[in-house]
């Protein structure tokens, strides 16, 4: 197979006609697009909850953002470096399409449950703690003291039995199973689109932000087929993930200044409380961007971002009249022009890497200026009083919602039929995708905030919707 070939293959062959008018990464997109998991991105929160208000970001317009960062960059790399065009590339790896990578920034969020990234540690602590349960059952049954290593070995088999939960996990799952397509699981995309949004080319049994057993079985045969060394990601997977930092950085600040979380002048930017804030949250970063970096030599750096930001905001200020509103997006954009212009490729001996470049190295300065500002972001915003207040409500209602679910006898009245029978289904296979648990995650993984508290409403009295609603 041809380069090309390779990237195109679907999982499985398309049962309609070839609509000969669409290239293949066309179809992938509309797809996408159309999907149900693309529309409930509405419905999920970025930073504040959605439905906060009208100006600030949901995970859909995020997501849209992201996909046109990430397009335009694809096409100036392909530009400058044209050694990652089709015609050129060593590797169907190594290549960057705009269009591949498009698709990869509208779906690399599809699977952030309900609240955000607290939805997200609600969920991976609840499946963590049956784990720990079931496993402590297992162990206390036996009529002899077990071992240490019998226990791993409990766990390890207690783990792949009810794996884990992890938004980039979930996406796959969404994409390749619970999305439905003509008479096949999920929606078929091409193998570049799969590996453009795999920013994490690993099993959930070697690392916790690694894939569900089920996806990740025809992920590393894509992996393999495609000859894509040790944990490498494709140069589109790259790109998408880096250009998702940018629009962090510079979206999720302009929502923060618009709400008054975040005050744009010496006495706040300049704050020692804050600056030690920042430098706490990046120290809990693994980052190697970072490595070897003190709270001591951090600290300054953090200062001079800051600084560099107060700068711009007040240079930009006389150029748009002095209008606030007018300043914030300049700002935004001055900030994300800056870093997508520093994008380049690298080469890092047997693959290449997408990254900010310098005098043809790797510009590890600007990757620690995103870090700074990704954390700016995260504690004058998600620390917010408001927002915790509503975390700890989301948690309340997360949790409530699985106890309700759990058994998998008095739920089924209360759990829709379509997923009843998919569950059924899937239980007939010779090797089972999912078990109940794993099951129930998976669908509240899936609702919009709204939704979830509509259902944690009717479960538990607080306000009872219509009978008429349809889930």
């Amino acid at each position: 197979m041809t380069l090309n070939e390779l990237r195109e293959h679907r999982q499985y062959p398309e049962q309609t006609k070839t609509d000969a008018s669409r290239a293949v990464y066309e179809r992938d997109y509309s797809r996408l697009i159309h999907s149900p998991t693309f529309r409930r991105l509405q419905g999920k929160s970025q930073v504040f909850g959605a439905g906060t208000g009208d100006y600030y970001r949901t995970r859909l317009t995020h997501s849209l953002e992201v996909a046109q960062i990430a397009r335009e960059a694809a096409r100036s790399l392909a530009r400058s470096y044209p050694e990652v065009m089709p015609e050129l590339a060593e590797n169907a790896g190594l290549m960057i399409d705009p269009e591949v990578v498009e698709c990869a920034a509208i779906a690399h969020d599809f699977g952030h449950p309900p609240f955000g990234h607290k939805g997200e540690e609600v969920l991976q602590g609840i499946l963590g703690k049956l784990i720990e349960r079931r496993t402590l059952e297992k162990l206390t049954g036996r009529t002899e003291t077990p071992t240490p290593e019998q226990a791993a070995e409990v766990q390890l088999a207690m783990r792949r039995k009810y794996e884990h939960f992890e938004g980039n996990a979930h996406n796959f799952r969404l994409i390749m199973f619970l999305e439905k397509r003509e008479n096949v699981n999920g929606l078929n995309l091409s193998d570049a689109v799969l590996l453009g949004i795999n920013k994490y080319p690993f099993s959930g049994l070697d690392n916790p932000k690694g894939m569900y057993r089920h996806e990740w079985e025809y992920i590393s045969h894509i992996r393999q087929t495609w000859e894509i060394p040790g944990t490498e990601r494709t140069l589109e997977a790259q790109l998408m993930d880096l250009c998702d930092d940018i629009a962090y950085s510079a979206h999720d600040l302009e929502d923060g200044i618009k709400a008054g979380k975040i005050e744009v002048h010496e006495h706040f930017l300049r704050d020692s409380h804050l600056n030690k804030l920042i430098v706490e949250k990046i120290m809990t970063l693994e980052d190697e961007v970072w490595k070897g970096w003190t709270s001591e030599c951090i600290g300054p750096k953090v200062e001079s971002v800051l600084d560099e930001f107060l700068k711009i905001w007040n240079e930009k200020m006389p150029t748009c009249e002095n209008d606030y509103s007018r300043t914030r997006r300049e700002v935004k954009a001055y900030w994300v022009s800056l870093f997508v212009a520093s994008l380049g490729v690298i080469s890092t001996g047997d693959w290449k890497k997408v990254t900010f470049v310098r005098d043809g190295a790797e510009d590890e300065d600007m990757l620690r200026t995103v870090s700074v500002l990704k954390s700016f972001a995260w504690v004058t915003m998600i620390r917010d009083l408001r927002v915790q207040r509503l975390q700890k409500r989301s948690e309340w209602i997360i949790k409530r919602l699985w106890d309700a679910f759990l058994d998998p006898v008095a739920s089924t009245a209360i759990i829709p039929s379509d997923w009843l029978q998919r569950y059924e289904a899937d239980q007939k296979r010779i090797h089972p995708i999912w078990t109940w648990e794993h099951m129930v995650i998976d669908y509240i993984a899936g609702m919009t905030d709204a939704f979830a508290e509509k259902i944690y409403n009717e479960l538990y009295g607080l306000k009872v919707g219509s009978i008429y609603d349809l889930d």
